[in-house]
């Protein structure tokens, strides 16, 4: 009878910290640490208890300077260099908290777009995310699935399919005819339950931003608004990209630990995808209602300023002329008037013009007004702030008037004119309107 000998464990070593790496980033290290055993200088460098530590790593990995290291003991190295030499196999501890998450997150897989709509009529986003959720999806090897929640929608469903979807989850009853955050709550999380997505995009409207947080509350997750960027990476998380310090920098969210991974889109900057007549798709119709008595909000009257004088969708302009500080008073506004007259535009505004109480707020162009993708963007006495080029850069051509040469506006201007907008904006009205008397 012979005896088996056990299989040799890998040594896990502690961790130490390399003399002079650290950057002080703000104790991450000590904020992974599953054992405590990590401590901060007021310098910001880690004492590490080597007592306590099990050798798990994550201090290590989570470090951006490469500042820690795993040490091992003599007696340790020398175990290590009889494993490498042997063909013996070596039994990796586990670590469960590692092994719990991914199990968790394997549970969830799809990528769904809310469809978005008022009274049947949906939402230009939801059609533009179905788009990039469909390059998610593909990345991810998953469904490309819609959300339609309203009353008498079922035709929204066979429009997404055209858009690109290949399932469409479906709660269709009269409770959910008007949009009203505690029904359309409990619909979207029932289905979440049921089915677990692995990504939710949302538009950054009014109801997309009520919706989205409202949702990320009740299923403990995380949400990135405002998203001007998605991409997967390769652990399968989605990098959410969004300006962050008021727009002077790009940052990149990341949801490791927890699904769905929700981020909201603003209309306008996602391109549209190609429309393909007579696709097909899957729709599964869930009869989950919201009973009426429970739900605290009624809709008693709808009021619509769609008439308004000061009411126009700049978002789907194909021609916008836009103001900033440059034109030094409301008045001079009548002049871009003119020209979008002749272009058969609509007339935008910064939000310093905006401020100044120049234009009224549904004209504004920018990170915290709206984001437009026009043929053609004339932006007259716009200096060019990262705030505005954020809601306009992807126009398909800009032309750019102001007399400071150095401004910002010019680096991301196809046309430049450095001149006197109150000459150059008046001249190119009087072009166009000779060049249309020519043609007649």
């Amino acid at each position: 009878m012979t005896d088996t000998k056990p299989k040799p464990k890998k040594p896990r070593g502690v961790a130490r910290l390399l003399e002079g790496k650290c950057i002080a980033c703000g104790a991450r290290c000590q904020s992974v640490c599953p054992v405590n055993c990590v401590e901060m200088t007021d310098s910001g460098e880690p004492i590490i208890e080597a007592v306590k530590c099990i050798g798990c790593q994550k201090c290590i990995k989570i470090c951006p300077a490469s500042a820690l290291e795993m040490y091992f003991t003599p007696e340790e190295q020398k175990i290590l260099a009889e494993l490498a030499a042997s063909a013996a196999p070596v039994e990796e501890e586990i670590d469960p908290e590692a092994a719990a998450l991914a199990k968790k997150l394997a549970a969830y897989r799809g990528v769904w777009v809310f469809i978005e709509q008022t009274e049947g009529e949906p939402a230009k986003v939801s059609w533009e995310l179905l788009g990039v959720g469909a390059g998610l999806a593909k990345t991810l090897g998953v469904e490309l699935c819609a959300l339609v929640i309203g009353h008498k929608v079922e035709h929204l469903c066979a429009e997404a399919f055209a858009y690109g979807a290949s399932k469409a989850y479906l709660l269709d009853a009269p409770v959910y005819w008007h949009y009203r955050t505690e029904a359309y709550v409990e619909g979207c999380c029932h289905l979440i339950e049921t089915h677990k997505p692995e990504v939710i995009l949302m538009g950054a409207t009014g109801m997309g931003r009520d919706l989205a947080g409202a949702i990320a509350t009740r299923v403990a997750t995380g949400l990135t608004a405002d998203c001007t960027g998605l991409a997967i990476d390769d652990k399968r998380n989605l990098m959410q990209t969004r300006p962050a310090f008021g727009g002077n920098i790009m940052a990149t969210i990341m949801c490791d630990k927890f699904r769905p991974q929700m981020a909201t889109v603003r209309p306008n900057v996602m391109p549209m995808p190609e429309r393909q007549e007579g696709a097909q798709g899957t729709i599964v119709r869930d009869g989950f209602t919201v009973p009426e008595e429970s739900i605290l909000t009624k809709v008693v009257e709808i009021i619509r300023d769609a008439h308004s004088k000061s009411a126009v969708d700049i978002t789907g302009a194909e021609f916008i002329i836009s103001g900033g500080r440059g034109l030094m008073g409301s008045e001079n506004f009548a002049m871009l008037q003119e020209l979008a007259d002749e272009l058969g535009g609509v007339v935008g505004a910064s939000r310093s013009a905006v401020d100044a109480g120049w234009m009224p707020g549904d004209r504004q162009v920018g990170q915290t007004g709206k984001t437009v993708r026009p043929k053609i963007y004339i932006a007259c006495g716009i200096s060019g702030a990262i705030q505005h080029l954020v809601g306009m850069q992807d126009s398909d051509m800009v032309i750019a008037i102001n007399r400071d040469s150095s401004a910002p506006i010019f680096e991301v201007a196809t046309y430049g004119i450095v001149g006197d907008l109150f000459q150059v904006v008046p001249a190119i009205t009087k072009k166009i309107r000779e060049l249309k008397q020519q043609r007649k």
